[in-house]
């Protein structure tokens, strides 16, 4: 079974997240960029859903290479209830090859792919979605979760 790579990412209040978080199932989502429509519509639907995922014992981190600002933002526009984490070099989403070649209105651009991982509590990858679609994956999420349980 594949690993959650070693990390470091600062949250959104600058509190160091590592592999030393993840002693839970965890999902990891990986999204492009704060306060756009397909990723605040992600983040929207795991927050009205965070509830049923923390019953199911589950912890939720979001992952762009948006700054600590940009986060705190995100997350109080939108009212939030799970941590972002920064990656601004994109050594995370390197390491998972989630940063990658996209195409968006006929040019071509380095950026995050949204993607989404779960991990368990010894660091091990159980799923990973690639080219997520925002508004469909909460309810693949959910059935996913709700199965290994």
């Amino acid at each position: 079974m594949e690993k959650f790579p070693q990390f470091e990412l600062e949250n959104q209040d600058g509190e160091r997240i590592t592999n030393e978080h993840l002693r839970e199932r965890t999902v990891i989502y990986f999204y492009p960029k704060d306060n756009t429509p397909g990723c605040t519509t992600q983040a929207c639907d795991l927050r009205d859903n965070m509830e049923r995922l923390n019953e199911l014992g589950v912890k939720v981190y979001g992952v762009s290479g948006d700054s600590k600002r940009k986060h705190q933002n995100f997350i109080e526009k939108n009212n939030l209830n799970f941590d972002l984490l920064v990656d601004e070099g994109f050594a995370l989403s390197e390491a998972l090859g989630v940063y990658r070649k996209k195409k968006a209105f006929g040019r071509e651009f380095m950026g995050i792919a949204r993607t989404t991982f779960i991990v368990d509590g010894e660091g091990n990858i159980l799923k990973r979605w690639d080219d997520v679609n925002a508004k469909s994956h909460m309810d693949e999420l959910k059935a996913y979760m709700e199965g290994v349980h």
